[in-house]
């Protein structure tokens, strides 16, 4: 009786285990490929694009003004214009220069970071709510990037649920 027992709640377990799985339904998106497709992302990357020519173009005004500096020193030594003391001042001076230039330079990666993460955060916000309003509408459990798959049956992909959630 016991076995009986034991064997009954194992196959209920077993079916009730079975169709949990069953319940569950997948999906896939490629999300790389609706974000090169939104309007807002081509934009964000134009000004992302103007704003890195903006931040070069001022440091390489300054490197250019340093070179030249460098050059207007080397003539002056060259010419006996400076006692040692002064060479040395003066060289410290644009060595202390060319050390700012160079945390400028990091400066400028911190800043175009920042604002790319500015730009982009509110347009991935938006990718992730329109593939949960997909997921929900079709009933998926999980909904996968294409990029992590091996493998994934074509009826299965919601990319262009996603894009219509997202007007394009």
């Amino acid at each position: 009786m016991k076995n009986i027992l034991k064997w009954g709640l194992l196959t209920l377990a077993l079916v009730a285990f079975a169709s949990s799985a069953q319940a569950q339904q997948f999906g896939y998106v490629n999300a790389q490929e609706i974000l090169g497709e939104l309007p807002a992302v081509k934009q964000a990357d134009a000004n992302l694009e103007a704003l890195q020519a903006q931040l070069q173009k001022k440091l390489q005004a300054s490197i250019e003004q340093l070179q030249k500096d460098y050059g207007t020193l080397q003539q002056k030594i060259e010419r006996g214009e400076l006692s040692p003391v002064q060479q040395q001042a003066e060289v410290e001076k644009l060595k202390a220069r060319e050390q700012a230039l160079a945390g400028e330079e990091q400066g400028m990666v911190q800043q175009i970071q920042e604002k790319r993460s500015e730009l982009l955060e509110p347009i991935y916000t938006q990718l992730n709510e329109a593939i949960k309003a997909v997921a929900k509408e079709k009933g998926f459990t999980f909904i996968f990037d294409q990029q992590v798959l091996l493998y994934g049956d074509e009826s299965q992909n919601v990319n262009a649920e996603v894009k219509a959630k997202l007007g394009i």
